[in-house]
Formats: C-alpha cells, structure tokens, sequence
C-alpha cells in the first residue's frame, strides 16, 4: 500500500471511530452535525403476528395477522390456489382465524375467502358494500374489523373500482400500517381503464385517504411486479412517478397507458362476485 493510500485508509478509521481529534474538527465547522441514519425496518405493536405471502403468478400479496395473545387472526387478499398454503400457515402459528377480507373485487386472481370459509366454519368474509359481490359482511368507510386487541379501520378509497378500499391498522391512535389493495402500489398505483375506474377520483382517494396518513406509516399494497415488499407515505410522496405530478398531469397519464386486457378477468370478475367460488349443480 502506498502512503497516499495509508493517509486515506487512517484518515477513515479515524473518522468511523469518531476519535477525539476528528470530532474537535468537526465541530469547530460551521452548522456542524453529526450524521443520523434512518432505519428501514418496519416496527409492528407489540403482540401483533405479522406474515406477507406472495402468489408468483397474478404477483398478488397476502396478509396475515394476528393476535398473540387471543390468537385471532384476519387474512387480507387470499388466492384461491394458494388456500392450503394459507391454511397451513395459520396453524402453524397456532391462529385461528376469523375474517377474510378482500380490499376490492379482483381482476387478476380469484379470491381464497370461499374456500377458507370450507376449512373454517367461524371464518367471516368481508367486502365492500359499493362493490355488490356477495359476503357474509360488507362493509363502508368508518367501520372497523376487530381481530383480538387489533382493529383494522375501514377508508373507502375507489378509483382503481368503485369498491376499492385500504384497511388501516393504528397504535395508540396514530395510524402504522396501511393495506392499500390495488389504490396505491409501490412507486405506482391500479389501473383505471375498467371496472368502473376514474382517474380523477383515484387521484383524490390516493392523496385525501393514504397519503395524507403520518410520513412513517408503513403502506403494503396487494401486488408488485419487481420484487419490492413495502414502502411509507413519505418514500410515495416523494417518489411516486404517477403520484407526485398534478391531477391533470396523472389523469393523462393514466390515459396513456395502453395495459393489455388482464388475462384473467373473465374468470376472476365472475367468480369474485359470489366470494370465490361457483355454485356448480348437483345431478
């Protein structure tokens, strides 16, 4: 190693180590601070179970949560092919489970909630009222799904469809986490082309609904394409391409998409309708 080399390598170690000589340095600087860095690691309440489960074909995330001490437990977006993953999840943890909630009537999968309601009798399903599918409950802006000593509150936030809505979960009043279904994704947000979709009203939903919730809220959306699991209200404020522009500037954006037909809806729409699953007829 040659001495310029040594001189940068001390240099640095003298630095990390925040040795006394270095630290009177710095401070004879003017507005001299020292560096503070941000974790990323999301904090959930203490007691709360907490599992994301990803389908690899319509890249749809599931949502577990329970209740440690009750074992309670609530299942946000589940896939019809991937129940008995769910399932076996669910008691490997020891849950049981008492809702099944859809944030929207989905296109590009068809809902898990019929066929969990099979495996567990006391298992509820929930949707939005606005959306007319079928429910054991359905549910409108204000209410709250109750699991244990968790309650997830209940924002209607259409665009994407007109039954879109975001489930909130709050500590000590101040809003955590937020399931923002198809409304908000990660650097992105849902479609507006069909099932009853308006950019304009997506825009107001996006923006009055989820991000106006506290910077470090933590937002997990019911899909991505790129691998990414998590983002916060101030990362999609800040960095959102479709979001941070203005409303006439989105609405135009969202007219130019030109995103193929969703390969599954002819499926999905019907079957979602009726909570997963087809009444087939008996001979």
């Amino acid at each position: 190693m040659n001495v310029i080399a040594r001189n940068i390598c001390s240099a640095a170690l003298r630095v990390a180590r925040q040795e006394p000589s270095v630290k009177s340095f710095c401070k004879t600087l003017p507005n001299f601070q020292p560096a503070r860095f941000k974790s990323n690691a999301v904090t959930f309440p203490a007691g709360l179970i907490f599992r994301q489960l990803f389908d690899y074909q319509s890249y749809t995330y599931t949502y577990l949560l329970g209740d440690d001490e009750t074992t309670e437990a609530v299942l946000i977006d589940p896939v019809i092919e991937l129940v008995k993953r769910d399932a076996r999840v669910i008691e490997d943890l020891g849950l049981k489970l008492i809702f099944a909630l859809n944030t929207h009537v989905h296109a590009d999968h068809v809902t898990g909630t019929g066929e969990l309601k099979k495996l567990y009798p006391m298992c509820r399903s929930v949707i939005a009222e606005v959306s007319k599918a079928k429910a054991d409950v359905h549910v409108v802006e204000g209410d709250a799904i109750t699991f244990g000593r968790f309650t997830l509150k209940v924002v209607s936030t259409p665009g994407h469809t007109e039954g879109c809505q975001t489930y909130i979960l709050h500590q000590n009043g101040k809003s955590v986490i937020a399931f923002t279904g198809d409304a908000l994704l990660i650097r992105g947000c849902g479609r507006t082309d069909f099932q009853q979709g308006d950019s304009a009203q997506l825009y107001d939903s996006v923006h009055d609904k989820i991000l106006s919730l506290p910077p470090q809220t933590f937002l997990y959306p019911a899909h991505d394409y790129a691998g990414q699991t998590v983002t916060t209200v101030e990362e999609e404020l800040r960095c959102n391409p479709r979001l941070t522009k203005s409303k006439e500037e989105f609405i135009e954006i969202m007219k130019n998409l030109n995103l193929p037909y969703p390969k599954a809806i002819d499926r999905a729409l019907p079957a979602n309708m009726v909570c997963g699953v087809f009444d087939t007829p008996t001979s």
